[in-house]
């Protein structure tokens, strides 16, 4: 059978999704781009956020039509949504076929195959899915009295290996390796543990295995996730297991950066720090979520620290890895951050002058601890805080890139820009794929270097959070 796969959420869903197109194809099935042409649609889902789950039910919903009027005999969903609202989604949208939780990836052929055993629950049709033009459907919610739509369930266990087959969808130089799955971390917004399960960390030489299976296949960067990278080894009860794993991945031939994503203010330990600073091909990146400044609110939704000990964090960081690009996000309106914690927040920002900045505006999760919190903040004025810190941060970023002008860099192809196709993009190694502002190469030949060449390069402008440059000629760049 032809197999189409959407693939929503972050760069550690897209690792299941690519697993289970691994799968399907090693079971025989072909794997097709086109919804139009898929005799089966998987639609992997997220439920982070409402604008997660909106956008989640919403594909559902497209992908339910392709099924009524297409190729399409079976819908499978997948991922955080259907782990969240197994029985809503069944119940709600009968054309699902079939439904597979986070601990259940490994499932998917038979799924897609039918042999799950499931069947859809009798049920009224959602009044959208029969009035294509009707307002987008609402994300499922929990029966009268309870927080989670979800049945108790074992918590998930469920984690990938390098011998499991996958097939990538990024592009051919870079590649997501996800390390551990997981987290124990008991954040009062957050629902992850509940959808992922306990953290459980990879063993170092399966993570081994398969970066040098990725660099065998042309991959230059490889980008390390999970919720919390920097555990990684500690549920082992393996110190420095982060450390050492870099260390084993630097030696890799053919690669040319590793990165880190997702690193929890309390485990960044000196020997990460010393092995970004000291290994060649470990980027000097530090991705470090650390959701708010004002102590009041990081005690509310029972985040570890203070803004005196995330400015220590950051001089530490600053000081171990020179050169070193910092990012983080943040969340405003959450219960209880008035304005003079919103104003807190804003100091904290222009002080400590990150290089990227990420803002959400704070989403009440059913079956969250901050759940039963309200939401005091109304939506105008989370989104006007959320405006107010973009743009003080948008003003740190155009003077910090308009002083880069002028500077010799190193910067890695990904090919022809999307919005100019006679200029070359790319990035430099403060610069994470498909999150990050990018570098636009101009006075060359598209398609002189292929993506994944790194290329000596000047920067020669800024246009807002993004870079212009030129390559330099060999004699220019010795």
């Amino acid at each position: 059978m032809k197999i189409g796969l959407v693939s929503l959420g972050c760069p550690k869903n897209l690792v299941d999704s690519e697993v289970m197109l691994g799968l399907v194809r090693q079971a025989g099935h072909d794997v097709t781009p086109d919804a139009a042409e898929a005799e089966v649609l998987v639609v992997n889902t997220c439920a982070f956020i409402d604008r997660a789950k909106q956008e989640s039910v919403d594909a559902i919903l497209e992908m339910a039509r392709q099924k009524q009027d297409g190729r399409c005999r079976r819908l499978v969903v997948t991922g955080c949504l259907a782990e969240r609202y197994r029985d809503a989604l069944r119940a709600e949208i009968p054309d699902i076929d079939a439904v597979l939780g986070t601990g259940e990836v490994d499932r998917i052929v038979d799924a897609v195959e039918g042999r799950t055993g499931e069947s859809p629950v009798p049920s009224a049709p959602l009044r959208v899915y029969r009035r294509p033009h009707g307002p987008p459907a609402a994300a499922p919610r929990p029966a009268a009295g309870r927080r989670d739509a979800t049945p108790a369930r074992p918590l998930p266990d469920y984690l990938y290996d390098a011998t499991t087959p996958r097939l990538r969808t990024t592009p051919p130089h870079y590649a997501y390796v996800k390390v551990a799955e997981g987290c124990d971390y008991a954040c009062s917004f957050c629902i992850i543990p509940a959808l992922r399960g306990r953290y459980r960390s990879r063993p170092a030489e399966s993570v081994l295995e398969e970066a040098r299976a990725l660099a065998a296949e042309g991959v230059k960067e490889v980008v390390l996730v999970s919720q919390d990278t920097t555990f990684y080894g500690v549920d082992r009860q393996e110190r420095g297991a982060l450390a050492r794993l870099l260390r084993g991945l630097d030696a890799i031939e053919g690669l040319a950066w590793i990165r880190l994503l997702y690193l929890y203010p309390t485990t960044v330990t000196d020997d990460v720090l010393g092995a970004m600073a000291d290994l060649p091909k470990v980027c000097r990146y530090v991705d470090l979520p650390l959701q708010h400044a004002a102590d009041a609110v990081l005690k509310a939704m029972r985040r570890p620290g203070s803004r005196a000990a995330y400015e220590r964090l950051v001089t530490r960081i600053r000081r171990r890895v020179p050169g070193v690009t910092l990012r983080t996000t943040f969340i405003v309106g959450f219960p209880g951050e008035g304005e003079r914690e919103f104003e807190e927040l804003c100091e904290f920002v222009e002080d400590m002058g990150f290089d990227h900045v990420g803002v959400f505006t704070y989403s009440r999760e059913e079956g969250t601890a901050a759940y039963g919190l309200g939401s005091s903040v109304p939506a105008r004025e989370k989104a006007r805080r959320q405006r107010r810190l973009m743009a003080l941060q948008r003003a740190i970023v155009e003077a910090r890139q308009a002083a880069r002008v002028g500077e010799r860099v190193r910067l890695m192809v990904d090919g022809p820009s999307p919005e100019h196709p006679l200029v070359l993009q790319g990035r430099l190694e403060g610069q994470a794929p498909e999150i990050d502002p990018v570098v636009y190469l101009t006075e060359c030949d598209p398609t002189a270097w292929a993506p994944g060449t790194m290329v000596e390069a000047q920067l020669v402008g800024a246009r807002g959070y993004d870079l212009v440059a030129r390559p330099l000629s060999r004699d220019e760049a010795l």
